[in-house]
This record gives C-alpha cells, structure tokens and sequence, in this order.
C-alpha cells in the first residue's frame, strides 16, 4: 500500500531513519526543495476523488455456484486524468474462500471529461441477498509519490438462488408421466378417476374396472383405463425450524429438501396440477400461491433464496392450521421436515389428524449418508461403537416412520443426493394410484 502525506515524503527522503529522528518541515525543504516541489505537484495532479461519478448495472440474480458480474462505471468530471487503485467490497460470502483480494481489486485510468467501466465477478457461496458496501478509491499523481482516497456507497444487490441441483432428474419423472398419461408407445395405465378409454379385459385387471353395458355390446369383456386427475392442488410445507440447521455434508438439510421441493413442483405443473409453497416454523417465513406454470419455478426460487433455518422449536399447531388455511379443500400436502423421534412424537404426531383426514400427507426427510457408512465400520473398538450408535439411530428413524405410516403418512427417508428423485418418484406412485 503506498504511503501518502508527511510519511511518504520522509521515506522518500531516506537520508534520516524514521523514528530516531524526525526533521522539521522547514529543515527537509532546506534539504530538498525539488523533491518537496515534485511531491507538491504529484498531489495538486491526482484526480479528486470525492467528485468522481460512480453507477452500478449487471447481474441482480445468479444461481448458487454460478457467477455474477457486476459493473462499476467510474466517470471522471474533473480536467486531470484518474489514476487509481479501486477496491469494490462484498460481503465476503460473494467469493470462494482465497479469491477475494484478487477479485475486488482493480487499476483503472480515466482520462479528463471520460468514463470508464470495470467488472468485478462474484461467485457467491450462500443463498441470500449479497449487498455491495463501499467503493474505496486511491487517486495517484503521476510521479505517483501522493495520493487522495476516499469512498463512495454504490448500492446494488445480488440475490443468490437455490442452485436447482435435482434438474438432471426432470427428463426421466416427465418420460415416466407420460407413461401415466398414455401419451407414450409404453401404454401404462393409471388408477386414477379420469375415464380415457375401453379395452380388452385382460387377466389381472381388476374387476371394478369392466364396463358391462360396452361387455353386452361385443363378444369379449370390455374394461376401462383411466388417467390420473388433472388440476389436482399440491401444498408444499418446508419446516425451517430448529432441525432444517442440521448440516449434512456440505449444506444444511433445509437446502436439500428446497432442492427436492423444486424438482417436485416442476414435475406437478408439468403434469397440470397447481403448486404452493408455504416455508414455516413459529411463523410463516414465505408464502408463494396462485402462480400460474410459466411463474412457478422463478417464483418458488425467488421466494426460497432468502429462506435461513431459525435456531427455534417448530410450532407443529401453527403449522397444521395454517397448512389448513391454505389448502382448504382436499390436497396433497407435502412436508420436507426431519424424522427425529422427538419433533414428530411431541409435535406432529398429535396434530397429525386433522391433516390426514381431509388431505393425503406425504413427509419427505433428509437422511444423513455419514450414518450409513458408519453402520458397515468395523475393524477397532471404535468402528464397533460407531457401528452400534448408527443402527440405534437409523432403529428410531424407522420405527418414527413406522408411527407415520400407521396415520396413514406415506414416507420418503433419503440422503440429500436420492431425496429429490425419490420424492417425485412417490408423487408419481401416488398419481397412478389414484390418491391426489
């Protein structure tokens, strides 16, 4: 960092060491009146740096783990041309760990009367809303032996969405929903309450389905095939309470289950049913209704990039009866929270009822792959102890998704990687099955 003021005159000087002895102005000017006229003139040459003219333009939003690039357009009214050295500070979350000196740092030069543009990328580490803070800027004469700094607040922000991981999965879920709609060469039929058509009875076929006014009018057994329902509601509930902070490898659960989330909408308006979302835990923190398909998807991210987990208790009342509030009528209602035994016996399960008996419930839940792997450990005391402590808890897990399933809860227990596809797998059974 270059010295500026009285300090770096002395330096420049070097004849007397600093901090033995300081000479008096008068006395170095005695010494060096040329170099004191050329210190004086590199300062009167470098651009003021309070009149400078500063915008923002660029990227508002970018997915996490993608980059943004931001524009800073540095204006020079004044008649000296601008030689600086311009740091453009983030919160450091906007860079991955190491990168931040080398990404906000920038040289520029603008000439008298002209302006100039430079962009700094981000690649921000955390969903949320990343703000810039201030535009420090170091004006050098041309001997560069002085400098004028000041800064500027330039207001921009960055929203960092959830990074939509499970896309991947979309092809395969939509190829397995035409096969349920029949619009596929792979005439699988579903259980659903839609008519679409008659054909031979087959054996296996189940025989509710024979239609026999059309049976009398040929000569074999004519049966029905349905299609599943459209325009059925589904009811997204993300529990952001104490237990989505639980991290699981890299990420806390909540970002899994928002990955999962979004996979599931895309898939339920695809197949022509209406998506919401509610994320609660002693109040609502987001609420998204009504979109149309076109809207769902940026709606859904827009409204998840802010999400947190809040160290607090989830409020398992409040939840279910603004869960009821906002699917009034019958619905799929989808609840990515955890399967620990304490939260769901002490919370969900009492409430669980006035769910059940109006809507069909489906509880989806990170598991943590650590605890598998410490399952098979063996080889040393510890590995056994760990092995021990780890079917002891996947034990719980069961017999709490055991409690679930008897109140009529259909359950999807994955790790954060097999969460996704396996949620829409079960909303894919349940659309077959007839159930939404």
């Amino acid at each position: 960092m270059a010295l500026t003021g009285r300090a770096a005159l002395l330096a420049a000087l070097g004849s007397v060491p600093i901090g033995i002895w300081e000479p008096s102005w008068t006395g170095i000017l005695a010494v060096n009146a040329p170099l004191a006229v050329a210190c004086a003139c590199d300062f009167a040459l470098a651009a003021p740096v309070r009149r400078l003219g500063l915008t923002r333009s660029g990227d508002t939003s970018a997915r996490l783990g993608e980059a943004a690039d931001v524009t800073l357009t540095v204006t020079n009214p004044s008649g000296r041309p601008l030689r600086a050295h311009i740091r453009d500070a983030w919160p450091p979350s906007s860079w991955l760990p190491g990168t931040e000196v080398e990404a906000s740092r920038h040289r520029l030069t603008v000439p008298a009367g002209e302006r100039r543009r430079l962009t700094t990328r981000l690649r921000p580490t955390r969903r949320g809303d990343r703000q810039a803070d201030r535009v420090t800027i170091r004006s050098y004469g041309p001997l560069r032996l002085f400098s004028r700094q000041g800064t500027h607040k330039v207001p921009w922000t960055v929203r960092v969405l959830p990074p939509f991981t499970s896309r991947k999965h979309l092809p395969s879920k939509l190829a397995r929903l035409r096969e349920l709609d029949g619009r596929t060469s792979v005439l699988t039929r579903g259980e659903g309450t839609e008519f679409d058509s008659l054909r031979e009875y087959v054996p296996g076929d189940d025989t509710r389905s024979i239609d026999w006014r059309a049976t009398a009018r040929q000569t074999s057994v004519a049966v029905r095939t349905w299609r599943p329902e459209r325009d059925r509601h589904i009811l997204v509930v993300l529990d952001t309470g104490r237990t989505s902070a639980g991290r699981v490898g890299d990420a806390p659960r909540l970002d899994a289950s928002m990955d999962a989330a979004l996979l599931l909408a895309a898939l339920a308006s695809r197949a022509g049913d209406r998506v919401d979302l509610l994320a609660y835990d002693r109040g609502v923190r987001a609420l998204v209704q009504g979109r149309t398909a076109n809207d769902l998807l940026p709606s859904l991210v827009n409204a998840m990039a802010t999400l947190e987990p809040q160290i607090v208790e989830t409020n398992a009342r409040g939840l279910t009866a603004t869960a009821l509030r906002t699917a009034p009528r019958r619905s799929l209602i989808v609840l990515l929270t955890s399967l620990d035994a304490a939260p769901i016996e002490e919370g969900l399960l009492p409430v669980l009822p006035q769910l059940t008996q109006r809507h069909t419930v489906l509880l989806a839940s990170v598991a943590d792959p650590h605890i598998a792997r410490m399952a098979t450990a063996r080889g040393n005391t510890d590995a056994i102890y760990e092995a021990a402590a780890a079917a002891q808890a996947q034990t719980e897990r069961d017999r709490t998704s055991e409690q679930l399933r008897r109140h009529g809860v259909t359950v999807v227990d994955a790790t954060p990687d097999d969460l996704a596809p396996r949620l829409a797998d079960a909303y894919l059974a349940l659309k077959a099955a007839g159930r939404l």
